[in-house]
């Protein structure tokens, strides 16, 4: 009857180290984030592309300084940020009109959205994009963001292409666009209105 007992209670304590031990690993596997190893030289096919560290004096304009500021510099995302021209061509929002204090929660706003157009949560250089085929990516909002890269090196988003790739803001990807990504929704709301009132 005792020898009973004793395999009993050591099947639960078997069985309890198990369990412990299962949920430990579940536990670790859950809490540990992944590991995004970005180099500040990143190797493509016959050729190396230096990654370059926006810096102040780096031209990435107001609106663009604002996109960016919106994402914690903490995580891996790849933003295509419009240039200065494009937000003021597709957009008309002006540095001088858009920033000020009547104006400034409508340009928040607008700005914001087209963030959302046009961030990828995850680092892509142009290194990582192959000239030879398209990628697809979905941007924060669900949009989705065709990739593809030009005989010049630059990236092809959308139909807009980039003006500067590769630039970095902490763990943020940056490539300045020639145009603003946007759905057709969003592009109808803001495309100027032709009408002429007599």
């Amino acid at each position: 009857m005792r020898r009973g007992c004793f395999v009993k209670n050591l099947i639960a304590l078997v069985g309890a180290v198990i369990s412990v031990c299962c949920l430990l690993v579940i536990m670790v596997s859950v809490l540990q984030l992944p590991e995004v190893s970005l180099r500040n030289k990143v190797t493509g096919p016959n050729r190396t592309i230096r990654i370059r560290k926006v810096s102040k004096d780096e031209e990435i304009g107001r609106f663009g300084e604002m996109m960016i500021e919106m994402l914690p510099e903490d995580l891996a995302f790849t933003v295509f940020v419009p240039s200065e021209k494009a937000f003021q061509r597709d957009l008309r929002l002006w540095l001088n009109d858009s920033l000020v204090a009547e104006k400034r929660n409508d340009t928040y706003a607008v700005v914001s959205r087209i963030l959302g157009f046009s961030a990828v949560p995850q680092a892509l250089s142009s290194a990582t994009v192959s000239s030879s085929k398209e990628i697809f990516y979905d941007s924060l909002s669900g949009f989705t963001l065709y990739i593809s890269k030009d005989l010049d090196g630059m990236l092809v988003v959308n139909r807009i292409r980039s003006e500067k790739v590769d630039l970095r803001r902490g763990q943020i990807v940056v490539h300045i666009m020639d145009g603003v990504i946007m759905d057709a929704e969003f592009e109808q709301a803001v495309q100027p209105d032709y009408t002429e009132e007599d």
